[in-house]
């Protein structure tokens, strides 16, 4: 499948590409005039096979074309009548294993110009919240809150990615859309939220939703439910759950649907809301074995109302051992927002360890899930080996209505159990990332400074002995940003040379022996004796870290190993 793009004079455009016989093509359009209809030209060999059209000017209008046969294919119009955000091409038997194919993106969703970086981002427009983790059909899915058509939050959809390792993604067409009333608007009124997703029997994958619809009376806010039968799309939606809960004194936060099995082999449902005392979780189950109705209120399961918080958000629970064991630990995580800490953190995430038995939860410790704070709306399942979560590598509070904000999703982490403590290091498969080693000799830990190339790398540090001290500066074009350990503990020190202070990103009394920080453009992740204490930090750019250096004192580090990583 080969493309290109080429510009015709007087304003028209044209799309070329060299497609199969069974391509699908998905194409979003309007038109720059009011009162006036858009249109483009499908040609397959020179031949007009249909023209696509739209009178709408204010969101943009989706289209599918199937192609009969292989050949030459031509997209043409003209760019001063209609506006184009999207076309990609696919073919659905392959597209699994190939992904789509990008034929054209609009300036407003382009993604980032990297020519290096291994986080997940979207192929183009906005991304938030990991949806509908899981592995299904052999293969880990990665369903995301996305606006395809500009790099600022809007009408919610959802994303689509598979992976055989966690690491490389194959982009898949767009699954979710939201209701055809929302589709048509261009003012953020909702969309398709967040949600999770389950095995449905056979190759059927279920998702569960929140549509948001602002203003809507008596509820902003249900649950929707949707069968896809091919993992690329999903059928009409049903609701089953269309009001909250009564007698509970709930605002009108009721979102968030995760669907999991409890420990009694039920399906349990669990819904992030608030009321007037702070954030509440919601418990629901059914016996339908595949989860499509018969969804009753069980009761509030947790609630948290530290920090000022107000909802409860993007709660998911897993099991730290065996589901079914009365012994087993269950680890709830959901986020806090508005929290801020007395540290500066904004909309920080708690995990709660306790028993479950089905019905109720009994916390026994809390922790923190990540002291960067830029690890949200975690979502997790079980999978081979143990729980897996991913969040979005950023923060509501960096979000702005009126500047582009183009962000990743985390590195995939395990969620262990130590007895202690929850320890969230990366999957096994980031050590494939390792392209090169950059340094294996001492040179950093000699406390040289060591070039980085393009900021792609992985530093690995052992300590001589636990919390012992030291700082790893980072020169960064745009920023201030370093690593220290000291009696205080670990602390990621970021300063965007604005003049306005910054939060603390500092876990409080942490001591480890290892150390992994994982750079990127725009991101640094830091991971502490396997994952006990984990540190996100979105960076403000996407310059690449150019070097590092070491200082420590009275020989704090015992070895340092540095690896340029790619994809």
């Amino acid at each position: 499948m080969t493309y290109q793009a080429t510009t015709i004079p007087s304003a028209r455009q044209s799309v070329r590409a060299e497609l199969d016989t069974g391509t699908v093509i998905h194409l979003w359009l309007k038109s720059r005039r009011p009162g006036e209809v858009a249109t483009m030209s499908v040609e397959l060999d020179g031949i007009e096979l249909q023209q696509v059209a739209t009178a709408r000017t204010e969101e943009f209008e989706f289209c599918k074309v199937a192609l009969p046969r292989g050949g030459s294919l031509e997209l043409s119009y003209d760019a001063k009548a209609a506006d184009v955000s999207v076309i990609y091409a696919f073919l659905p038997t392959r597209v699994q294993n190939e992904g789509i194919r990008v034929l054209h993106h609009s300036a407003e969703n382009a993604p980032p110009a990297l020519s290096d970086g291994y986080h997940f981002r979207p192929l183009f427009g906005w991304m938030n919240d990991p949806n509908g983790f899981g592995r299904f059909g052999g293969q880990v899915h990665l369903f995301y809150q996305h606006y395809p058509h500009s790099l600022r939050w809007n009408t919610m959809h959802w994303g689509h990615a598979v992976s055989n390792d966690y690491v490389h993604w194959r982009h898949l067409p767009v699954f979710l859309f939201p209701s055809d009333d929302l589709s048509q608007r261009n003012d953020g009124r909702g969309g398709a939220f967040s949600g999770s997703a389950i095995a449905a029997g056979g190759d059927d994958i279920r998702v569960f939703y929140t549509e948001q619809m602002r203003d809507r009376k008596p509820e902003e806010q249900i649950q929707l439910t949707a069968t896809s039968r091919d993992g690329l799309s999903a059928e009409p939606a049903t609701v089953i759950l269309p009001e909250r809960p009564g007698r509970l004194d709930l605002t009108l936060d009721f979102r968030d649907p995760y669907v999991f099995k409890g420990p009694d082999g039920r399906w349990k449902m669990l819904i992030g809301s608030r009321d007037k005392a702070g954030g509440v979780v919601l418990l629901y189950e059914t016996l339908d074995p595949v989860g499509a109705d018969g969804w009753t209120f069980l009761g509030t399961l947790h609630r948290e109302n530290r920090y000022g918080m107000t909802a409860a958000e993007c709660p998911c629970m897993v099991p730290l051992g065996d589901a079914g064991t009365s012994e087993t630990r269950w680890a709830l995580i959901f986020g806090l927002l508005t929290s801020r800490d007395q540290r500066g953190r904004r909309n920080m995430t708690s995990v709660t360890v306790g028993r479950f038995d089905g019905q109720t939860f009994t916390p026994e410790l809390e922790q923190e899930l990540d002291f960067g704070s830029d690890a949200y709306a975690f979502q997790a399942f079980v999978d081979d080996g143990g729980p897996v979560g991913i969040a979005w590598l950023a923060n509501w509070t960096d979000v702005s209505k009126k500047e582009d904000f183009p962000t990743a999703m985390t590195l995939p982490r395990r969620v262990l159990w130590d007895g202690t403590a929850v320890l969230t290091p990366p999957v096994e498969g980031v050590n494939a990332l390792r392209h090169a080693e950059l340094d294996g000799t001492g040179r950093l830990a000699a406390g040289e400074r060591l070039p980085l190339e393009n900021g792609a790398v992985e530093i690995e540090l052992e300590l001589s002995s636990p919390g012992a001290a030291f700082e790893l500066r980072f020169d960064h074009p745009d920023i201030d940003l370093s690593l220290r350990l000291e009696a205080e503990g670990l602390e990621i020190l970021f300063n965007d040379r604005s003049g306005k202070a910054s939060p603390r990103y500092l876990a409080a009394g942490a001591r480890p022996s290892t150390v992994r920080v994982f750079l990127d453009a725009g991101s640094i992740e830091v991971f502490a004796d396997n994952g006990r204490w984990t540190g996100t930090k979105r960076l403000p750019t996407f310059a690449g870290v150019r070097a590092a250096q070491l200082s420590q004192g009275n020989g704090s580090i015992a070895g340092a190993r540095v690896w340029q990583l790619k994809l």
